[in-house]
């Protein structure tokens, strides 16, 4: 039964990790490719690392999940608000040097 649950998440992880990928291949600017990545590349690394800690089971590999959990839960948005600024700001500088030009 363990090993049915196991294949469950670490398929639905993979899944979204490959949701994420495709996403950042199609989608068409900077801030949807970096909603998909964020989104569903955390939410895919998740289900593989509770697939692994389902398989483990034990208290040592537990600890490194959650602690790997939170991480991820706690830097991809970090990273995703300082990506979507960063762009922001040179698209704010390129619109005025834009209008500097005319």
């Amino acid at each position: 039964m363990i090993d049915i649950l196991v294949g469950l998440f670490l398929i639905a992880g993979a899944a979204f990790v490959l949701i994420a990928a495709i996403g950042i291949v199609r989608l068409p600017d900077l801030l949807t490719r970096m909603h998909a990545s964020t989104k569903a590349g955390t939410l895919g690394a998740l289900l593989v690392l509770v697939g692994l800690a389902f398989h483990e089971g034990s208290g040592e590999v537990l600890s490194k999940v959650v602690a790997t959990s939170l991480f991820l839960l706690l830097t991809a948005p970090i990273a995703a608000h300082m990506i979507g600024r960063a762009h922001a700001r040179v698209m704010r500088k390129l619109k005025a040097s834009e209008q500097k030009d005319s």
